[in-house]
């Protein structure tokens, strides 16, 4: 019984950053149903491999015929909560937009998660993570000195500044409804999100303290003590020993004598120093490197690849990964509650399975169900 149980989640199937808000609310026992596009005819989606549709249901619903339509109105009347991933104006379009829905159900929040807003000039505009992080400023932070800005895959505007958001959006207006009894729009906007991400470094540019320039400031990889290595074996070191505490055990592990280099603020010396640590690391094997580290206050980790996470020592005393279906391992519910932890049900729908099951329970008879089925209305 995690602590959104009870709460009723529809979710307008789309890509991954509206999945990974539903996912959020699902793990934390929200009841999430995915409305997908009715099935057709063709092959359809190996299930185990949808993480960010673990814990959910399907319903499919044909939103281009009115008896689909009146289903999911009637849906959204048993709902507490609506997100969908479309442009602005489409689930207008469809006849169920805010108005609509909201004049069923005045409870609703209705989430509304596109890459560039409900308004503004770019809103009707296709795009993509890469675009809504370089609108925000995101990712101009990027990059290394002289090369171009570099993707943080998509990470930071699809999942963190929408689909994590959108989540806390949707938290939030949950708990303003505990009090005012009413529903409201929550807009999440991937440029948005992305801004507000990065309100800490602007807060340094602002202030002087972080340069325009890529590649030179303190947690960019400017400094030799806030960037990855390569090792002997081809693996890599990621380090992060800013506090002078932190850089003297990092400099002990390489075996440094720190009063033969020049002080650790010394921005005149990063590249030289940038160098000698490369030259130092790329004597031993990332194995060999974590050993050294491991234990210690250096800051330094090995970087490890998507085959490898699960298995650390660290990751498996803390679950930081579960089981998922036919022996695959995903990541946990984060964050940890004490007394109502998220619960990672790898279980993930195939498209309309619960379709019969979801529209039975808002009273829709069998009988109905077939002729809506027979006629495509639903799947």
């Amino acid at each position: 019984m995690g602590p959104l149980s009870g709460i009723r989640v529809i979710e307008m199937a789309g890509l991954a950053p509206a999945p990974y808000a539903g996912m959020i609310l699902a793990d934390f026992g929200a009841d999430v149903v995915r409305v997908d596009r009715s099935p057709t005819t063709g092959s359809r989606p190996d299930p185990t491999r949808d993480y960010l549709a673990r814990g959910k249901r399907s319903a499919g619903v044909n939103m281009k015929d009115p008896a689909g339509v009146d289903l999911l109105l009637r849906l959204i009347e048993k709902a507490d909560v609506l997100i969908e991933p479309f442009r602005p104006g489409v689930m207008e379009k469809l006849g169920v937009g805010p108005q609509v829905a909201m004049a069923r159900n005045p409870r609703l929040i209705y989430a509304r998660l596109t890459g560039w807003g409900q308004t503004g000039p770019y809103a009707s505009m296709a795009g993509h993570d890469i675009d809504y992080i370089a609108l925000s400023g995101a990712l101009g932070l990027c990059g290394r000195k002289g090369e171009r800005p570099l993707p943080p895959v998509n990470l930071v505007g699809d999942f963190a500044g929408g689909g994590m958001l959108c989540a806390l959006g949707v938290l939030l207006a949950l708990f303003e409804r505990s009090n005012s009894g009413k529903g409201q729009v929550v807009d999440a906007a991937m440029v948005d999100g992305a801004a507000h991400l990065s309100t800490f470094l602007f807060g340094l540019f602002h202030a002087g303290l972080w340069s325009g320039e890529r590649g030179i400031n303190l947690l960019d990889t400017g400094a030799p003590f806030y960037d990855t290595y390569r090792t002997s074996d081809g693996g890599f070191m990621a380090v992060g020993a800013i506090e002078p505490q932190f850089y003297a055990r990092l400099l002990e592990g390489l075996g440094l004598d720190a009063d033969a280099l020049p002080h650790q603020m010394d921005r005149s010396s990063w590249e030289p120093t940038h160098e000698l640590f490369a030259k130092v690391f790329a004597t031993k094997t990332r194995a060999q490197w974590t050993q050294v580290f491991d234990g210690t206050d250096a800051c330094v980790a090995p970087i490890l690849g998507l085959d490898e996470a699960a298995d650390h020592p660290h990751n498996v005393a803390r679950s930081t990964f579960i089981g998922g279906v036919a022996g695959s391992r995903m990541p946990a519910p984060a964050p940890r509650l004490s007394r109502t932890p998220g619960s990672g049900c790898p279980a993930a729908p195939i498209s309309g399975a619960d379709t019969d099951t979801v529209f039975g329970e808002i009273g829709v008879g069998a009988e109905t169900i077939a002729e809506l089925r027979s006629r495509g209305a639903i799947g």
